[in-house]
């Protein structure tokens, strides 16, 4: 399944609504597109719901690794929030979960860049 993107803003935090695969290609490049637009408009606080994302390559993995870089880099922070068991795993054997903070939930990982502002 091709990967689609659903976006909102609350309370000035940008929520990413994956749903699909996060392969080499366009799916990774439309979400490093869509990403990165948003970090150089100046948004410093993103979450990536992947509860609905079902793969990640090694190409979907190289784009999330990127984009922690280009947020962090432009001072901000980008948070993964529902995780599936299979995306989960992958980033535990890879230790990218040793990278990226992690949530339950897209409302815990919203309130926990609440409660830092």
């Amino acid at each position: 399944m091709q990967l689609k993107l659903a976006k909102r803003t609350v309370d000035g935090i940008l929520a990413f609504e994956c749903n699909g695969r996060i392969v080499f290609g366009d799916e990774s490049g439309l979400l490093r597109e869509q990403v990165k637009g948003a970090i150089a408009d100046g948004q410093k606080r993103i979450v990536l719901n992947l509860a609905e994302v079902n793969y990640i390559d090694s190409g979907g993995l190289g784009t999330l690794v990127a984009l922690h870089t280009t947020a962090h880099n432009a001072g901000g922070t980008i948070k993964l929030a529902s995780l599936t068991k299979r995306v989960g795993d992958l980033l535990q054997v890879t230790k990218l979960l040793t990278v990226f903070e992690v949530y339950p939930s897209e409302y815990e990982a919203l309130e926990a860049f609440r409660k830092a502002a």
